[in-house]
């Protein structure tokens, strides 16, 4: 009579090898450093608010060297201005802008002069291979609306942090570490004395290769979520919600960015009926030709743009 022998129980070694074979550990000493607190939402913004325009706008820049260019814009469109009554009131104007740039690896400056009296000035500087300042500001003949703000940003092995100071007594600071290989969690204070206001805020993102999806939501009311799919290297869609929850104020958008072998096209559609595109054709090398249109249904605005770029 044959008797029944029954197989060799397996190990819980091997066991325990086989399951962590099946899902790798976190490595929390080797995580990547994510990117900074206010570009959580940054794939997202690429997509659904480019820079929309109405009229007719070109721009020139040219080179003098490696690190030192001159640029020249003219905008020619209507410019919008407040009423009371529901329909937009539009009065045509003209600017021109001057620009000089610098640009080396540890220095960038920007510089633009505009006819209205308004200057613009950018700084970043590479103060070490982790601290970097950034500063920005604009100056206008108009009292106090002119503002100015340094940004101190710290960039570590899987965190950064960031300490800003402006104008008008106005103090902040954020912070974000990376929790996973993909995920990443951060908060921010601020303190605006001219105001006497404050503010706290926190904010979360996840990314894959295929998708990234973020989310913030401060004590101002502000609750903004993003979520962008990369259907392949060339096309992405992205949707966006933006709620206040003590004004009650809810506005939510989805769109589309394609990128062609010679243009990149980029469009949306909100809550609020507004449908917008935006075309960036490349003609030759250093000449880009702009399209831009918006259509607001509800507020029957129309706005449509074309544009030439044109730089060495």
């Amino acid at each position: 009579m044959a008797t029944f022998v029954p197989p060799p129980p397996v190990a819980p070694a091997a066991a325990a090898s086989s399951s962590d074979a099946e899902q790798p550990k976190i490595d929390y000493l080797n995580l990547p450093c994510p990117i900074p607190y206010e570009e959580i939402h940054r794939e997202a913004l690429m997509s659904l608010k480019p820079e929309l325009f109405e009229g007719l706008r070109f721009d020139f820049t040219k080179g003098l060297n490696q690190k030192f260019s001159l640029s020249h814009s003219v905008m020619m469109g209507p410019t919008e201005i407040p009423a009371q009554s529901a329909e937009t009131i539009k009065i045509p104007t003209a600017n021109y802008e001057f620009g000089a740039n610098f640009i080396d690896p540890k220095l960038m400056l920007f510089g633009r002069v505009m006819t209205d009296g308004r200057l613009n000035a950018r700084l970043k500087c590479d103060l070490s291979d982790n601290l970097t300042l950034k500063g920005n500001a604009q100056l206008t003949n108009e009292p106090h609306m002119s503002h100015g703000m340094f940004n101190f940003d710290y960039k570590g092995s899987d965190y950064r942090t960031q300490f800003q100071v402006g104008n008008g007594a106005l103090l902040g600071a954020s912070y974000i570490q990376s929790v996973t290989r993909n995920l990443s969690l951060g908060g921010e204070v601020f303190w605006a004395g001219q105001h006497r206001k404050s503010g706290i805020g926190y904010a979360a993102r996840y990314n894959t290769d295929k998708m990234v999806a973020s989310g913030q939501v401060a004590s101002t009311g502000m609750v903004a979520l993003s979520y962008v799919q990369k259907v392949s290297d060339k096309v992405s869609l992205a949707t966006d919600l933006m709620y206040n929850y003590m004004s009650g104020d809810v506005t939510s958008s989805v769109g589309y960015d394609y990128i062609l072998r010679q243009c990149r096209l980029r469009g949306k559609i909100d809550s609020n009926g507004s449908v917008s595109a935006f075309l960036e054709e490349r003609l030759n090398m250093g000449l880009n030709f702009l399209l831009s249109a918006e259509i607001d249904h509800r507020k029957k605005d129309y706005k449509f743009g074309f544009g030439l770029t044109v730089g060495e």
